[in-house]
């Protein structure tokens, strides 16, 4: 009998995204078939401790109650995971061979995990440190897609402390370089988290106030009359992109209540494009996720500016949401891949990666 991949799935997390990274590990833990893996639940609390359980039966939260409190090694020689309890020395706690990450936000997707992954020698799915704290930073990310050649709207950034010192100063510099309506956007978050579409001068220091609450550097993008187009990334050095979707919000524009609080948004797809602009998507995306070093899997977000027919890329998302209802596996099962066989595809592009990285000298010799 083959030997089954023990799959460490790792949610939570210090992030305003907590709740949204256990819905994702409960629905991937759900599909993920057992004959061909053993699961161990790996939770971070929100004060960013660290706790393994037994495969879990109801809410991922209880994992924080019940679960083992541990820590885990970055060194690679040794046990993956050490107990937190003296107590617990004596006990055998679970390995794993691969981490799926579902950690969405800040100390999760933003490259601090992979950074720990890759200090334990540990396979994980999805994107490296580069790629992770690139598609993580808005202000970094759009500059990178900018020298790529990328279509990107015009945007500022702006330091919270600067905003603290001098808000007059700020706001003459935003409104010397972009047109109300606005979009105000903390530059490492996701889940539309602190953001606020800004109509007038009015509405703009609450917005920062906002987005400041959740970052030091705030991004703010002149605002289109857009339709929002997205794109599911899979792959290494080879990617593939699946058809194109749209999000039709039920709020002026997806928010985070609009995404996961309430009802009424809705997920085109395919999305009602040419098949030339289908394409055009399709290549877009491709290239936004080579522009940023991705690995694994990517979402890729698009403007579709509806009067002047112009593409816009907005942003990569390099952990996408794997909620029931999320865009990145609904657009892949569109595309002929359903959701168990995608997963089972990210496990292996990530042994693939984690192959390749061993090829590569990390000593000097003759």
């Amino acid at each position: 009998m083959k030997k089954k991949i023990r799959v460490g799935v790792l949610f939570g997390g210090r992030s305003g995204e907590h709740e949204v990274s256990l819905t994702s590990a409960a629905s991937v833990m759900q599909a993920l078939d057992p004959e061909k893996y053993d699961i161990v639940p790996i939770g971070i609390s929100r004060e960013g401790r660290w706790y393994i359980g037994s495969r879990a039966r109801g809410p991922l939260s209880g994992i924080f109650e019940k679960g083992d409190a541990v820590i885990l090694s970055p060194d690679p020689s040794g046990p993956r995971f050490w107990p937190c309890n003296a107590d617990l020395l004596s006990r055998r706690l679970p390995s794993v061979d691969v981490i799926f990450p579902v950690l969405h936000g800040t100390f999760g997707e933003d490259g601090t995990i992979q950074g720990l992954l890759e200090l334990a020698g540990i396979p994980y799915v999805g994107s490296g440190v580069l790629g992770s704290a690139a598609g993580m930073d808005k202000d970094v990310m759009k500059r990178l897609f900018r020298d790529a050649g990328l279509p990107v709207v015009k945007w500022v950034t702006v330091l919270r402390g600067e905003w603290n010192q001098s808000p007059l100063r700020v706001r003459r510099l935003i409104e010397a370089n972009l047109d109300y309506p606005l979009f105000v956007k903390p530059a490492n978050l996701g889940s539309s988290v602190g953001i606020s579409k800004v109509h007038n001068r009015r509405e703009l220091a609450p917005a920062i106030d906002l987005a400041a609450r959740y970052d030091r550097k705030i991004i703010v993008e002149k605002g289109l009359d857009a339709r929002e187009i997205e794109c599911s990334v899979l792959g290494n050095d080879k990617p593939e992109a699946s058809v194109p979707g749209e999000v039709v919000p039920v709020n002026e524009f997806y928010d985070y209540e609009a995404k996961y609080v309430k009802e009424g948004s809705q997920l085109v797809i395919p999305a009602r494009l040419t098949s030339a602009q289908a394409r055009r998507v399709k290549d877009l995306a491709l290239r936004a996720f080579r522009a940023v070093d991705c690995s694994g899997m990517a979402r890729v977000d698009f403007l579709l500016d509806r009067r002047s027919g112009k593409l816009f890329v907005n942003e990569v998302n390099t952990i996408p949401g794997f909620t029931p209802i999320s865009m990145y596996p609904k657009l892949w099962e569109a595309s002929g891949l359903p959701y168990p066989a995608l997963l089972d595809r990210l496990i292996q592009l990530a042994f693939e990666r984690h192959r390749e990285k061993q090829r590569t000298r990390y000593d000097y010799g003759s």
